[in-house]
């Protein structure tokens, strides 16, 4: 039996102690979370050195926890701002399908589960940047920078940068320069991915009151930007080439051209609001494609060279 849901829409979730799961459960953004893990894993594995297999277990298990904790957390802060906007208005806070003091404690005893997990674990250092990574997600980004200006998700992307420098650093307990590249990387895949977003939703961006680049600059220098940032992730994908071999190489650049590409082609839809709107989506799907590919050509790679 289906039940109707605060904002008038038929919710077929389960009922109950199950639908409480559930809701806490998307309080962890998992579709974000499932990426920050991924890279944390590809960190750990390419890192010299090893882990036991039930500690390197239980730092994923760790980081997982501290990516879903930020989530929480950043629901929690943007419940009012996620009501105004079509994409967000229906997650479980706006709704009042749980309670913001719930939600709040929800998000600070994972963040300090993950955190000791870590210590125990692996290291301090490892735990220390994992904390520091919640911290600056939920403080830097959320609560500071992204009503304040349009380089928002320029200086709060490095947030997402991290992951695979807290695995790295749990197998090492240090940081070195490939790791530093690798991050590198995610922090200027980042302002790309979200501004392909903001340029289909910048209405919703408008509403909300987040000045997004689509809203501050206009579509046309946002492409510009695009452009720009999609040709230094080329360039870096360059630089990391000297770390790995032909074959990461040939994907990797191939990868990076096709993006370069994307973004380049959305500028000449610019006057052609339907169009545009699917270029723009076009990108920020292939833009998550990229990332997944890239961590995942990084990983073969490494195997291919460790057991070659």
């Amino acid at each position: 039996m289906s039940n109707i849901s605060i904002s008038g829409k038929e919710d077929n979730r389960p009922l109950f102690s199950f639908s409480k799961i559930y809701y806490y459960w998307s309080l962890l953004k998992p579709r974000v979370m499932y990426l920050a893990i991924f890279t944390s894993i590809v960190g750990m594995l390419i890192a010299p050195g090893q882990l036991s297999f039930a500690d390197s277990f239980l730092a994923i298990l760790a980081i997982s926890i501290g990516s879903g904790a930020a989530g929480a957390l950043n629901m929690w802060y943007e419940k009012d701002t996620d009501k105004l906007m079509e994409r967000t208005k229906d997650r479980v806070l706006p709704l009042g399908l749980i309670s913001l003091k719930g939600a709040l404690i929800f998000g600070i005893l994972l963040s300090i589960i993950s955190i000791a997990l870590l210590y125990f674990a692996s290291n301090l250092f490892s735990a220390g940047l994992l904390g520091f990574t919640i911290f600056y997600y939920v403080f830097i980004y959320t609560i500071w920078l992204k009503k304040s200006t349009p380089q928002n998700i320029v200086i709060g992307g490095a947030a997402g940068a991290f992951p695979p420098m807290i695995g790295w650093s749990a197998v090492t307990g240090s940081l070195s320069i490939e790791i530093s590249v690798i991050f590198l990387l995610i922090f200027l895949w980042t302002p790309p991915h979200f501004w392909a977003l903001a340029l289909y939703k910048s209405e919703d961006y408008k509403k909300a009151g987040i000045p997004m680049m689509p809203v501050i600059v206009g579509n046309k220098k946002t492409v510009d930007m695009i452009i720009y940032y999609s040709i230094s992730l080329l360039l870096m994908t360059l630089i990391l080439s000297y770390y790995y071999s032909l074959f990461f190489s040939i994907l990797g650049l191939s990868l990076s051209l096709i993006f370069v590409y994307l973004a380049i082609n959305l500028r000449r839809f610019i006057d052609d609001e339907i169009n545009f709107e699917k270029k723009a989506q076009n990108l920020f799907y292939f833009s998550i494609i990229y990332l997944f590919n890239i961590f995942a050509i990084i990983l073969v790679d490494n195997l291919i060279w460790n057991y070659s």
